[in-house]
């Protein structure tokens, strides 16, 4: 299934250019010339994400936009498109969720919109995602990591009584041939004859 995206641009060229490039690359664009046009193609179709430019028939276009593509039920990806950088603070305000600067190389372009695609589809899934059940029982993540840094701590405690227990058995097998060695070493038993009186 091709994405879906929405251009609005009051630049024609723009339009077209952007059109061309993301239809090259595998998306499905439709283009509005005006802040009133692209509104309107935001209520009839579903968009997986909106590019907007911020300043067209007015200053304050580009925000009308970007309102109701965060007024549309169906959550789209939003970038604001603009010549006239702004701080992150101040269009994150706006409600965009990146900001694309013009004029910008192809596959810079490319990339931030697939990057932006991705990052947005996977808050939808966290938001779609059901909530645990109140009555579950479920560790807290502090928690969890307690219990596998008691268990790291028990399987060391462990290695190290098996580890005591076989420096035993090794110091009594050394011990045991030792004696074995050393008996043989000391030379012949005497025989003891008891005394005749």
């Amino acid at each position: 299934m091709k994405r879906r995206i929405l251009l609005v641009d009051d630049e024609v060229a723009v339009l077209l250019t952007l059109k061309a490039v993301l239809e090259i690359s595998g998306f499905d664009v439709d283009t509005a010339a005006s802040a009133r046009e692209g509104k309107s193609k935001l209520r009839t179709r579903e968009y997986h994400m909106v590019i907007t430019d911020m300043r067209m028939e007015s200053d304050a276009a580009g925000i009308e936009v970007v309102a109701a593509a965060r007024s549309a039920s169906y959550h789209p990806a939003v970038a604001m498109l603009t010549a006239f950088p702004m701080a992150d603070e101040d269009w994150q305000a706006m409600g965009a969720d990146k900001m694309l600067v013009k004029p910008m190389h192809t596959r810079v372009l490319l990339e931030q919109i697939e990057n932006l695609l991705a990052s947005h589809e996977e808050k939808l899934s966290i938001w779609s995602s059901p909530a645990p059940r109140p009555n579950a029982v479920t560790k807290p993540p502090a928690a969890a990591g307690k219990a596998a840094a008691k268990k790291l701590a028990a399987k060391r405690v462990a290695g190290k009584v098996a580890g005591a227990h076989s420096l035993r058995a090794k110091s009594r097998a050394g011990k045991a041939s030792a004696k074995k060695a050393t008996s043989g070493r000391v030379g012949k038993k005497r025989r003891v004859r008891p005394s005749k009186p």
